[in-house]
């Protein structure tokens, strides 16, 4: 079996204990049935063995690394058509995947994490479930509640279409090389949510200046988007982390119908 090199510009750690890797492939759940699956980034296949063992998955491996997609023809001789080299950051997943639902899995590079779960949200009406490993970091910022220094941007944004789990933490030793911090593996499952009823781009928009300016309250921080008008005093004091997803919904919607009207 030919050899791997890590490769630190890609972000690579190598994922080496085969019980944590089992016990990752068994958080997938087939949320709303769905068993079509993108494992991001394989490298050598260590979550890739445990997935394919399930039984139960139609899984597609894309993998940027030349190196890596060598190993993998090699390692699974009979799936080489669903073996992609593509970036998944830069993939038409529209026309690799066509229409049908598809869930996305893997053992996440840690340098492009956040920018995987904004993809997956873009495709967020396709993508059923997101499971996998994150530094913890991320992991733990993504699955806060409200009231907490670490619930931030990716908290709400992901929060507003899915419900998040945080599953496990992985130690160091788990990896070759060993990363210089914890891992976190979450669970992603899409909620009911189909649409808001504001302007998504203005949502996102009173979501990061507020988070940007996170030390500030809202009346401070959202002037830029208020045109002088004063917040509904429930938001004017508060300051973003305590507010959850709904009560930024309401408040967009109130910028949206008292301040940009």
């Amino acid at each position: 079996m030919m050899f791997v090199r890590p490769k630190k510009h890609l972000g690579q750690h190598f994922l080496i204990d085969k019980n944590i890797s089992e016990k990752i492939a068994a958080q997938f759940t087939g949320h709303n049935g769905c068993f079509r699956v993108i494992e991001v980034g394989p490298g050598t296949g260590a979550l890739t063995n445990p997935l394919m063992k399930r039984g139960d998955l139609e899984l597609f491996l894309m993998e940027v690394d030349t190196e890596s997609i060598d190993f993998l023809i090699k390692a699974y001789p009979t799936y080489t058509k669903k073996i992609l080299q593509e970036d998944f950051l830069r993939a038409d997943l529209g026309a690799i995947m066509g229409e049908e639902p598809f869930s996305v899995v893997g053992n996440f590079p840690y340098n492009i994490s956040s920018q995987i779960l904004f993809k997956c949200l873009d495709y967020r009406h396709q993508i059923p479930e997101i499971m996998g490993m994150f530094q913890k970091e991320v992991a733990v910022r993504i699955a806060e509640a409200p009231g907490s220094k670490d619930y931030g941007i990716i908290s709400v944004l992901l929060q507003t279409f899915y419900t998040i789990n945080y599953c496990f933490t992985v130690d160091e030793q788990a990896f070759n090389p060993p990363p210089k911090v914890k891992s976190g593996v979450i669970r992603c499952l899409r909620n009911e949510r189909t649409s808001l009823p504001c302007s998504e781009k203005l949502f996102i928009r009173v979501v990061k200046t507020a988070f940007n300016q996170r030390r500030k309250t809202m009346r401070n921080s959202l002037k830029s988007l208020t045109n002088g008008k004063e917040l509904p005093p429930q938001f004017s004091g508060q300051r973003p982390e305590r507010l959850s997803v709904d009560e930024f919904i309401e408040l967009t919607q109130f910028i949206e119908s008292e301040c940009l009207s």
